[in-house]
């Protein structure tokens, strides 16, 4: 299990030993990187049965949550870094920035409008429109690194991926 490579190449602009949110965790690869790094890791996800395997890991807090149907759990301010991959909810975005202390980095990836023609997710509402990850940071956050692009490979993939600072 490693670290999506946009993860891995950004991770190092999240301040050292600063807290990070795992957003939708699935089977907590990205909590378990980090944490390696040593950061202190909220993993949150609908349903942690993924996570499972990886659960014991020394600096990860594993929260099963529902963050389509629930309130933001997290406090404003509250972390150095956030994660996001393969997952989109737009109603999070405000809350996801206020999550962020000032300085905070977040490093975002999902898919984008196009990928319905390779493969799921197919349905509008789980796919960004062209330029939407800056459009939601505009005015609120630096641009480090963006990419809207096709994947190529044995399963092609339409997708935008984001890292920025919070001002």
């Amino acid at each position: 299990m490693t670290a999506m490579p946009w993860v891995e190449r950004w991770a190092g602009m999240i301040p050292s030993h600063g807290r990070v949110l795992d957003l939708a965790c699935g089977g907590g690869r990205h909590a378990v990187y980090l944490a390696a790094r040593g950061h202190a890791v909220d993993a949150v996800d609908i349903d942690l049965a993924l996570s499972e395997p990886v659960r014991d890991t020394a600096g990860v807090n594993w929260h099963q949550y529902d963050l389509e149907t629930r309130s933001w759990p997290f406090a404003v301010g509250a972390y150095q870094g956030a994660v996001v991959t393969n997952y989109l909810h737009r109603p999070l975005f405000p809350h996801l920035i206020a999550a962020l202390a000032p300085g905070g980095v977040l490093v975002y990836a999902t898919f984008s409008m196009g990928q319905e023609v390779y493969g799921r997710p197919r349905n509008p509402s789980h796919l960004l429109m062209p330029g939407e990850l800056l459009e939601a940071v505009r005015g609120r956050m630096r641009i480090v690194a963006y990419e809207d692009v096709l994947e190529g490979g044995e399963t092609p993939a339409r997708v935008q991926r984001l890292c920025a600072i919070k001002n």
